[in-house]
């Protein structure tokens, strides 16, 4: 998940930076139309699991036309007092599957025909993407995408560019329109060739990120997996899928049977990072959504024991108030071991983390992870996750604004500032990826797949 740090100058601000370093979308899927119920909620006899699937998808609605309301657009990710106008296209991708998964097509495409723009005009003319845009430019006439320079957001990431790819793979499945075929090989092919790698772990690497091109990311590999074999669906051409087996041999090398978990990658593609602090929780949860092996299965309780947190009160550097907490997982062990006395990443303008603190996003990974293997009492505790990420969907972030425009239904990042692990923060920020997340959770539509 790409996130930023509370500062507006890191030189690596977010995830993807760091973590090398250390139709419809398939006929389970529930929709979230105008007036149906979904299946997830109706199955808890919950209207308030109802009310509360809607309150999300109109909030990626709300953001989504927070600076226009026609033509190609951009979301936001965070509300406007963390990174103002900037959208990361991981996060536009997340919002433009969520909203094409509960009905909203034409806002799905929007936000997909947003992204073959900012593919179209890159000055490369080489088919990629940058990490993130600044929203605002789309409503000027006229007036190019331009990345979030000031940031450092320039970059080109496999899984963004992966992410992205699902984005127009889901568009293309949908509507059969192809524009979103073709902006999808294009990413295909760039990935391929630039960041394929034979060396080493093999799998691919982490793409074009000043200093980080050699290194590879379980997750990116884990993405790529799902990627290629919806190319091969789209396409009609099987020879993507041996992209795919190239990228699930990265995977499972970098497996950890004796503890049942993945680690994150590599920071030189030859040699696992096994650093103590960084063992996320989404490679755990993407690699049983996107690839599935039974054999892996375990990593889930991994990740529901291991990295099981709540937050009250009461906790060191919590933002929560009052008598209320919250339970669910945190980013990875960096989350809970973190040294709540300094600053995430040592920097001056982020936050002292609380090691109590909840990842939302992650959380409604999780859930949605659990329900899927069905194992016993998976769904009941899919359930108790999701009315976790509820409680906290009505009680924090209430006075954010868009744009400054309030909005309300939507999910914060984490429930107090967050170390990652990785060198950088979640803070209690309204966030257009918890959210799209926890539709998809609340939906039971998995994003990696058709």
């Amino acid at each position: 998940m790409t996130s930023p740090t509370t500062g507006r100058t890191s030189p690596h601000p977010t995830r993807r930076a760091l973590l090398g370093a250390g139709a419809a979308l398939g006929a389970s899927v529930p929709l979230i139309a105008a007036r149906t119920l979904p299946a997830a909620a109706a199955d808890q006899g919950s209207a308030h699991a109802d009310r509360s699937a809607r309150a999300a998808l109109h909030f990626l609605q709300q953001v989504t036309d927070a600076y226009a309301t026609k033509g190609p657009r951009l979301a936001q990710s965070y509300d406007d007092s963390r990174l103002g106008d900037i959208g990361f296209v991981y996060d536009n991708a997340l919002t433009c599957m969520a909203l094409l998964a509960a009905g909203d097509r034409a806002r799905a495409r929007a936000v997909g025909d947003a992204l073959l723009l900012v593919q179209d005009r890159d000055p490369t003319g080489d088919g990629r993407l940058r990490q993130a845009y600044h929203v605002a430019t789309f409503a000027k006439p006229g007036t190019a995408p331009v990345p979030g320079n000031e940031y450092g957001f320039t970059g080109t990431a496999v899984g963004d560019m992966a992410w992205t790819g699902l984005a127009l793979a889901q568009l293309a499945h949908a509507t059969g329109h192809a524009p979103y075929r073709r902006g999808l090989l294009r990413i295909a092919r760039w990935i391929v060739d630039r960041a394929r790698s034979t060396s080493g772990l093999g799998g691919f690497t982490f793409g074009e990120t000043a200093g980080l091109e050699g290194h590879k990311s379980t997750e990116h590999n884990i993405d790529l997996y799902a990627l290629f074999r919806l190319v091969a669906r789209v396409t009609g051409e099987p020879s993507w899928l041996e992209h795919a087996e190239h990228a699930r041999a990265f995977v499972r090398a970098v497996w950890n049977a004796e503890d049942g978990f993945f680690w994150t990658g590599s920071d030189d593609g030859a040699t696992i990072n096994k650093a103590a602090h960084q063992r996320p929780l989404d490679v755990q949860t993407w690699s049983w959504l996107s690839i599935g092996e039974q054999r892996h299965a375990g990593c889930l309780d991994w990740a529901r024991t291991t990295l099981a947190t709540t937050d009250t009160p009461l906790r060191t550097n919590s933002s929560l108030r009052g008598s209320y907490a919250v339970s669910g997982v945190g980013f990875s062990s960096g989350t809970l071991s973190t040294d709540v006395t300094v600053r995430v990443g040592g920097q001056e303008w982020n936050p002292k983390p609380d090691d109590g603190a909840v990842w939302f996003e992650g959380t409604a990974q999780l859930a949605l992870a659990l329900h899927r293997r069905n194992a016993p009492d998976d769904r009941a505790r899919a359930r108790i996750l999701l009315e976790e990420i509820r409680s906290g969907q009505d009680r924090l972030g209430a006075t954010q604004t868009f744009h400054q425009k309030r909005v309300t239904g939507g999910v914060v990042a984490a429930s107090s500032p967050l170390d990652t692990g990785f060198g950088f923060d979640y803070s209690q920020d309204l966030h257009v990826g918890a959210t799209s997340w926890y539709l998809f959770a609340a939906m039971r539509s998995n994003p990696f797949r058709f």
